[in-house]
């Protein structure tokens, strides 16, 4: 990944943090010499290893699981917020008029080692986790549990673990942090009154962060 240096990240906290907050990662894998992709939600397990442990569940019935070799090295893609920059937002347009249209990301690209769990207590424990992770913020959070147990037993038989140690993580969060800071604020005000509040409250962060600094 092409990563300028105005956008490294490389606070662990952070790029775990990105990917708690957007946990449906893109599996890249090559089976049998074709590159694939695969969208699927990951935990993370930030204390296993030393840049953290992602695990997931996938279908029986996806031929992924059978596909893989052992110990075989993936690359998971995760996508934080987003967004088109209009020249517009710059108050030095109005100066020099030398800008253009851009867009603004944050992404986390995490790689490892694959392996196979293939085992129902492993993949209890996965789906319990990512939802204790997901329901936090429900007002009636629902839990493995309120679910009858034959059901509960007869769906871990139709799913299959997958658990990547990780090796390498490498962010980027290109929030303007190469513009002079009035016009990064600009950028800033922009997305939020479009609407696009995510991506927008991340520059603000980033500007309070470089205001500080």
């Amino acid at each position: 990944m092409y990563i300028p240096r105005h956008f490294q990240e490389h606070d662990i906290d952070v790029l775990q943090g990105l990917i708690r907050a957007n946990p449906l990662g893109m599996l890249i894998v090559q089976c049998e010499g074709v590159l694939e992709a695969f969208d699927i939600p990951f935990a993370l397990c930030p204390d296993e290893g030393k840049l953290g442990t992602l695990r997931a569940h996938i279908a029986r019935a996806n031929p992924l699981w059978r596909a893989l070799q052992p110990a075989q090295e993936v690359l998971v893609v995760f996508r934080g917020p987003q967004g088109y920059i209009s020249p517009g937002w710059y108050p030095g347009k109005l100066e020099h008029h030398k800008e253009v249209p851009t867009w603004n990301y944050q992404t986390v690209q995490a790689r490892g080692k694959i392996t196979v769990q293939d085992d129902a207590d492993f993949v209890l424990r996965q789906i319990t986790s990512l939802t204790r992770q997901q329901e936090a913020p429900m007002e009636m959070p629902w839990q493995v549990s309120d679910a009858p147990p034959a059901f509960i037993e007869a769906m871990l038989k139709a799913i299959v673990g997958i658990e990547i140690p990780l090796a390498s993580l490498i962010g980027k969060t290109k929030l303007g942090q190469n513009k002079k800071i009035e016009d990064q604020a600009g950028v800033a005000q922009g997305l939020m009154a479009k609407g696009e509040c995510e991506i927008g409250e991340a520059m603000l962060a980033s500007l309070a962060k470089r205001s500080g600094d």
